[in-house]
């Protein structure tokens, strides 16, 4: 239906009828990622700005937590013919959660906070502002670490009254020092061991603009530049920065929309027990 639509307003301006073919793969959900395949030399728009497209015709465009009802992708072929996609973004419920009585410092950063997250702001980023011509994301994604899920996306809290900005990422608790590896292949953009909110911290460039976040590490186990391949192990969960206790917070970003990890992943299988902590004797 959205295409035949699409059709039909290009005839109705007297533009020509294109040719070239569109393929999207991706959940068209509030914090979804859909990645997009077209003809080599093919222009993009999608919502008015143009995005970067591969020479062989892939690109990758998201959804934020509030994303409208309707998202335009326009494509621009080689042989100068046009196409104009209508899609329909599905809604979403967010779990919001009030907490009263909390200490003012607990709501509110001290002042003499207020310049390092200022300049931690400035880093974090610059490391998503970039735009890497190769789509590391087409490996594909695994998750980064194991354990429970604590904290989901699009969740938000309202403390003392204040609204605070909604939870972009996935809570995964586990023990400090399960190891963390990388969801996806990637370029290390920025490895900090203490930032204020967030302590260790891991941003990975996946291309295109497309980012993951590693938050409250305990070990941060690569540097900037260094490439890595998914299931590498990049660091360690931890409980550093303002956490109350061992988690990874796992974020994606397109740029400045936030994405839902959770959506790009399978459910997530337990970890294995060892069996010599279970007192259990090994299988054969």
């Amino acid at each position: 239906m959205i295409r035949i639509l699409a059709f039909l307003l290009l005839i109705a301006a007297g533009a020509p009828v294109s040719a070239g073919t569109l393929t999207l793969d991706g959940r068209m959900v509030q914090g979804g990622m859909v990645v997009g395949r077209t003809d080599p030399g093919t222009v993009v728009t999608f919502q008015g700005k143009p995005i970067r497209v591969s020479p062989e015709g892939v690109f990758v465009i998201g959804f934020h937590r509030d994303a409208k009802p309707a998202a335009s992708v326009e494509l621009q072929f080689p042989d100068g013919s046009r196409r104009v996609e209508t899609l329909a973004v599905e809604p979403r419920t967010y779990k919001i959660q009030r907490i009263d009585g909390l200490p003012p410092r607990m709501v509110t950063p001290p002042k003499d906070v207020l310049d390092r997250i200022k300049r931690e702001n400035r880093l974090i980023k610059k490391a998503r502002t970039e735009d890497s011509a190769v789509p590391h994301f087409l490996r594909g994604w695994q998750w980064p670490a194991k354990g429970r899920i604590s904290g989901v996306y699009g969740s938000q809290r309202i403390l003392n009254g204040k609204p605070r900005r909604p939870h972009y990422g996935i809570d995964i608790a586990a023990p400090a020092g399960t190891p963390i590896v990388a969801p996806s292949d990637g370029v290390v953009r920025l490895a900090e061991t203490d930032l204020y909110y967030t302590g260790g911290t891991i941003i990975l460039d996946h291309g295109h603009g497309l980012s993951s976040a590693f938050l409250h590490m305990q070990r941060v186990m690569v540097t900037p530049g260094q490439f890595v391949k998914q299931g590498d192990k990049i660091g360690t969960l931890g409980s550093t920065g303002r956490s109350t206790g061992p988690h990874l917070d796992w974020r994606i970003n397109l740029f400045d929309a936030r994405l839902d990890p959770q959506l790009l992943v399978p459910p997530m299988t337990p970890p294995k027990k060892n069996p010599k902590k279970s007192g259990k004797p090994a299988k054969p």
